[in-house]
């Protein structure tokens, strides 16, 4: 850490008590709207001075401005560090403006192919900020004059591949839709030109494979001694393409043949795999994370969601890094996404096994955090389908009905569980706290508090003192 002074040690807090098993429940994409959500609605009616609005959206979450929306990504890594780091837009933006971008050891690599080879740019391409600006590839393609390139390409994964982006690792839906398209022999590139792929209303072009064919013939294809940069800011479906793109042993599907390029991320996409192993801009350094913290402190952790949102509730919230800090202490299990179909087909996808490990890891009293990402709101949402949204919403919020039951059961004759309940767009998300082992002063304050806090507080501890405000005042009564 550099610091010879620290320490993982937590001060104990000097209200809440320890030994509290605290479940932590993040309802993905749900916002703050009508009615008719049972559970949900009951502890906001019953408590109202323990649940309140959050923003989770712009400088909040690190992003640059007030009018960038939120997205899973950064609101997890909010919740699990405990601060606001720069996020992935705002640290490309600050390269692109210092020109910092074009110094580094990532441009001067993929610079090597500019004089023979073709660059080509990977990415998505809307106006919606979440996993790529159109600003930034911009900057991006003006960082090379024209007369030092060879031949540019343009791999741009539009609006309708959105849906898509936001699973987590479908392998063969996300690459042999996108990838695929530039690494076989008759494939289709999709350049400039596509912003003529068709779409229908209810995103049904989700799993068809556009066009980008020149008189019969596959567009600019990826080939040996060209430079390939993915211009996504967000990490977890360029995490797949990097692999793609860069294992050579990789087996998730034929890739036909794997040409010898020069090939950098706009970030590293995650830190612990070290991929891609060369990038443009470095990514938000997420270090002592509370997961981290409370794992030193002894708390033992669950996590569990389904493939769509695993790593959020693991790699994100862990500050972008795969894996355990303590595998003595920590058990991640994913629940397997439905696949080969759009999520408002099944629109209560797997709340219910998700919230029955999550019943489990509480009655076993193995774990002292039980963390959940129920992904109903966002992945069925993000179809456009409001019959869909519906049945998926109340899905969740049947789900957390369950989990709440479950903290609310006495052990050893007393209880001892609290729930906690974040939801996560530039609208105001929901956050709750509930359960009879709850201290009775608990309150929640105004203004820009950090959820991240108020759980290390709920096991007991003082939050490190470089952590944001917490969310949680203790009143005496």
């Amino acid at each position: 850490m550099g610091n010879s002074d620290f320490s993982w040690e937590l001060a104990d807090h000097p209200k809440l008590p320890k030994g509290k098993t605290v479940a932590v429940v993040v309802l993905d994409g749900w916002g703050e709207a009508n009615p008719d959500k049972y559970t949900m609605d009951s502890l906001k009616q019953g408590a109202p001075d323990k649940w309140r609005l959050v923003r989770a959206h712009g400088t909040a979450v690190g992003l640059p401005t007030e009018d960038d929306m939120g997205n899973s990504e950064v609101g997890h890594n909010a919740l699990g560090a405990g601060r606001i780091f720069a996020q992935g837009a705002k640290l490309v933006d600050l390269a692109l403006a210092s020109g910092k971008i074009y110094e580094g050891e990532g441009f001067n690599y993929i610079k090597e192919c500019f004089d023979q080879g073709t660059l080509h740019l990977i990415g998505l391409l809307s106006d919606g900020g979440v996993h790529s600006r159109l600003d930034q590839l911009q900057g991006l393609a003006s960082m090379v004059p024209k007369e030092y390139v060879y031949m540019s390409s343009l791999m741009a994964v539009m609006f309708w591949m959105a849906p898509v982006l936001d699973l987590w690792k479908h392998w063969k839906m996300i690459l042999l839709s996108c990838v695929r398209k530039v690494l076989m022999h008759r494939l289709h590139l999709v350049v400039v030109e596509c912003m003529s792929l068709w779409i229908d209303t209810r995103m049904t072009g989700m799993l068809s494979s556009g066009g980008g064919m020149h008189s019969g013939k596959a567009v600019g294809p990826i080939g040996d001694g060209d430079a390939v940069v993915t211009f996504n800011f967000r990490a977890d479906r360029m995490i797949m393409v990097a692999k793609a793109l860069e294992y050579k042993d990789l087996d998730k599907f034929d890739r036909v043949r794997f040409p010898k390029i020069r090939y950098a991320g706009m970030l590293q996409y995650d830190g612990e795999l070290k991929l891609p192993s060369q990038f443009l801009v470095s990514p938000p350094e997420i270090e002592r994370t509370s997961g981290e913290y409370l794992v030193h402190n002894g708390i033992h952790t669950f996590a569990c969601s389904e493939t769509v949102k695993f790593g959020h509730v693991t790699f994100f919230w862990n500050g972008n890094r795969s894996g355990y800090f303590n595998p003595t202490m920590e058990e991640y299990v994913e629940i397997p996404s439905d696949t080969g179909i759009t999520f408002n087909v099944q629109p209560k996808m797997k709340a219910v096994e998700i919230v029955e490990k999550a019943r489990d890891a509480i009655l076993n009293h193995k774990f002292n955090q039980v963390r959940v990402n129920l992904p109903n709101g966002d992945m069925v949402g993000h179809n456009g389908d409001i019959d869909a949204t519906i049945v998926g919403c109340k899905a969740a919020d049947e789900a957390v009905k369950i989990i709440l039951d479950a903290i609310e059961q006495p052990v050893y004759d007393k209880a001892e569980n609290i729930q906690i309940l974040t939801s996560h767009t530039l609208q105001p998300v929901s956050i709750a706290v509930a359960g009879t082992a709850l201290a009775p002063g608990v309150r929640f304050l105004k203004g820009v508090p950090n959820d991240g806090l108020a759980i290390m507080n709920l096991h007991g501890f003082e939050a490190p003192s470089k952590y944001e405000t917490t969310l949680i005042a203790v009143i005496d009564d």
